[in-house]
Parts: structure tokens; sequence; C-alpha cells
């Protein structure tokens, strides 16, 4: 899977966790600042990636993932 494989559906489960659109995301973004995740929200997150790509990742390592571009390139390292 390319990294472009791996935003699109990143993106895909933020905009359905946060409940905003597609388009108002950006790599750059950070989740809270930016996007306005609340910390259940990051667990949300979380659980939603592994779910869209199947994989199981350390929790305490994905928390510290702080933006969306940060999160492509971390589930993208669970996938090689």
């Amino acid at each position: 899977m390319n990294r472009d494989d791996v935003k699109a559906r990143v993106y895909k489960v933020i905009a359905q966790v946060l409940k905003i659109e597609e388009s108002q995301i950006e790599e750059t973004n950070s989740f809270t600042t930016d996007l306005g995740a609340e910390s259940v929200q990051s667990v949300e997150l979380m659980a939603g990636f592994e779910e869209e790509f199947d994989i199981e990742m350390e929790e305490d390592e994905a928390l510290e993932v702080q933006d969306v571009g940060g999160a492509i390139d971390f589930i993208g390292r669970y996938l090689d």
C-alpha cells in the first residue's frame, strides 16, 4: 500500500471520528490544535485506524503522534 492510499484512508477515519469534511484536513494539521480533537477522541482515532488498517498499534507510541502527517507515516511503518 503506498502513502497516498494510507493518507486517503487516514483522512476518512479522521473525518468520521471528528465529524468534519475530509476537505478540512491537511497533513500539517495538529489533531488537537487544528482539528479540535479531545483526549477521548484521540483514543477513538487510534481505534479507528486500527480497525481501518487491521493493525494493532502500541498505544503509548500512537498517542504521541500529534499531527495528520505523523499518523500517516506511523501507520505506514506498521504496514511495511
